[in-house]
């Protein structure tokens, strides 16, 4: 009698854990909502104000399993919570993702014109190597040439 029980008690351990560690997935609504949130934040706080919150992985860019980050139209990454390295370069309109795609140069591309779009592109996951699909919005800051985006990962086809 006491086997079952104790194999139950376990099982019943291991499905409480396992979803106690489950990350939570960001929506693509959120991931809209967040950047328009952060587009706002630069036109009231300023460029360097908003860089400081935005580059914050605690902050409130970053929620569930994304984040927001900060691009000028040139390429230059501004502000980045998960890859700060990112900001070190002069602009990464070079780099591509694991298929070839100029992810950078589409979403400048997007945030020139029409000024807000979705971007489908590989990217690792944070604090993984290997790369998973992903679609980030893009939305150009009114006013200013920069533009922030969030993004999800997802599975099967992408958008």
């Amino acid at each position: 009698m006491r086997k079952p029980l104790i194999a139950l008690a376990l099982s019943v351990l291991v499905l409480l854990s396992s979803q106690a560690f489950a990350v939570e997935k960001a929506t693509t609504e959120e991931c809209v909502a967040k950047s328009h949130e952060a587009a706002a934040l630069v036109n009231a706080k300023g460029l360097d104000e908003a860089i400081k919150i935005i580059s914050d992985p605690h902050g409130p860019f970053v929620w569930k399993d994304s984040y927001v980050f900060l691009m000028d139209l040139e390429g230059k990454v501004i502000a980045h919570p998960m890859q700060p390295e990112l900001m070190l370069q002069k602009h990464v309109l070079l780099e591509t993702d694991s298929i070839g795609k100029a992810i950078f140069v589409s979403f400048v591309n997007v945030a020139k014109n029409p000024g807000e779009g979705w971007v489908d592109y590989m990217w690792p996951k944070p604090g993984k190597k290997s790369p998973s699909k992903k679609i980030t919005y893009i939305y150009r800051v009114p006013s200013k040439k920069l533009l922030v985006g969030a993004g999800i990962y997802v599975g099967g086809m992408m958008y």
